[in-house]
């Protein structure tokens, strides 16, 4: 079949922006930086976002737009052997087993925000609104609306859907985003939580901290699921990936940084008295424990219906962030599935997802519903559901590894003049700049160091309970 393209490197970049875009930018963020160090935070994980990870990117989009291939095609490709297939079935089994609890986290925002529209504000404000709402049968006719959505834009292929999504939901996201900083900035304390969060405090940047910061940035961008490499192989062959990834790199950062703007405002006039310890730094706690009851003490002000015009507001916000992310992380195996076994991306859609619906519905029942999916295996002291096990083997666990096999595929399998060659093709100033000796220096040393002790360090922590780092 003919190699689906993206119509422009806008349309690429807009893409990418819109699977780094996540809930974790938008809410987690903005408290693990007030908490350790504001500005001082955010200065190292702009930091690491354009030293340590932009030369990930640029190695994974060049991979895909190489071999025009998915991850298990590309590692299939230039790998020739059985270790290097094994490790690209890795980078497709793993971001689906992600869409499986990302699925499930972007039902409950979407759930939330039907509730908001419907004025039940005050309902989601309650203190156990939250675990009655996902153990409801509700939560599975909002579960297929989301499916429904998702679907619809995946069937439309790349120009149609995923770039023709993109190209409507960031704008719009961005446009929102900018909107309720505004507002936030006009609540009474608000310049409180703009205080934490742009203030430096350097002292705070422990290891743990800058470990926190690095996680969050290759995390947040994307990176090691597969999903540049998919995209990349979308991307036409004069266009600039440098630009381009750094276009990317740019907007993760500058979403982060509104996202610390308001976010943190809120919090502050909501209580000018809060401590920062009180703030959960999940993404989980602060969205539907935490706001919705800043959201419905705006009605002092104006009045009921206009806080929940207010939550409704921001729910859509990061339903479209976490709508994106989704979209980018099913595509990758459904591409796969396409390029490996010549199906129409119609049948690859069902097969998939047939297969991702039936483990987000055992996920969505693990949350004491189902006693056998709520306390499924013990490790690391605690007690775990399948939700937790998804998220902390492929997540927390299998990313890191991901990227720290890429770096080593991409230079000493692939090899560096390969590598360079691809990025030169759109961009004729890379070859000799000392952009291209970072890159190549970096993805063959210390990136990868790095990425092999965070993953050992995970699997220390999550499975032994045992942190060797701090």
């Amino acid at each position: 079949m003919k190699r689906e393209q993206f119509s422009s490197s806008l349309g690429f970049v807009l893409a990418a922006a819109g699977s780094a875009v996540g809930i974790g930018n938008l809410v987690a963020f903005p408290v693990m930086a007030s908490k350790n160090g504001g500005a001082a935070f955010l200065i190292m994980y702009a930091f690491f976002v354009f030293f340590i990870c932009l030369p990930v990117m640029l190695a994974e989009m060049s991979l895909g737009r190489h071999t025009r291939q998915n991850p298990l095609g590309a590692y299939t490709e230039i790998g020739q052997n059985r270790a290097w297939r094994t490790v690209g079935w890795m980078s497709v089994i793993t971001p689906f087993m992600i869409g499986v609890f990302y699925l499930v986290i972007t039902v409950w925002i979407f759930g939330y925000l039907a509730k908001s529209v419907m004025g039940q504000l005050n309902e989601l404000a309650g203190p156990d609104s939250f675990s009655v709402f996902i153990n409801s049968n509700e939560l599975f006719i909002y579960m297929a609306v989301v499916i429904g959505l998702t679907f619809a834009i995946l069937q439309g292929g790349v120009k149609q859907g995923i770039e023709k999504a993109a190209r409507v939901l960031m704008p719009m996201l961005f446009v929102m985003l900018i909107a309720l900083v505004i507002y936030v900035f006009t609540l009474d304390n608000a310049m409180l939580g703009v205080k934490f969060f742009l203030i430096p405090d350097f002292d705070k940047l422990t290891g743990k901290v800058l470990n926190g910061a690095l996680a969050q940035a290759f995390f947040s961008l994307s990176l090691a699921m597969g999903i540049l490499i998919t995209y990349g192989s979308y991307i036409q062959k004069n266009n600039n990936i440098v630009h381009a990834g750094k276009m990317v790199a740019g907007l993760s950062v500058l979403v982060a940084c509104c996202s610390g703007l308001l976010i943190l405002p809120a919090v502050f006039s909501f209580n000018p008295d809060i401590q920062l310890s009180e703030l959960s730094e999940s993404s989980i706690g602060m969205i539907f424990m935490f706001l919705p009851k800043i959201f419905l003490a705006l009605q002092a002000d104006i009045g009921y219906f206009g806080a929940s015009f207010i939550a409704s507001f921001f729910f859509l916000l990061v339903f479209f962030a976490a709508l994106t992310s989704l979209v980018s992380i099913i595509e990758v195996p459904v591409c796969s599935l396409m390029d490996g076994k010549g199906v129409s991306r119609r049948a690859a859609l069902y097969t998939l997802g047939g297969a991702m619906i039936v483990l987000s519905v055992i996920s969505a029942l693990s949350f004491g519903r189902v006693e056998l999916f709520s306390n499924l295996l013990s490790y690391g002291g605690l007690n775990k559901s399948f939700f937790d096990l998804v998220y902390d083997i492929f997540y927390e666990t299998i990313l890191p590894l991901n990227g720290f096999l890429l770096c080593l595929f991409v230079i000493y399998r692939w090899k560096k003049h390969n590598l360079d060659a691809e990025i030169s093709q759109g961009n004729s100033t890379f070859a000799g700049s000392l952009l291209q000796k970072y890159v190549n220096f970096s993805l063959g040393t210390f990136i990868p160091l790095i990425l092999a002790v965070i993953f050992v360090n995970t699997v220390s922590t999550i499975f032994f309970g045992k942190n060797l780092l701090f």
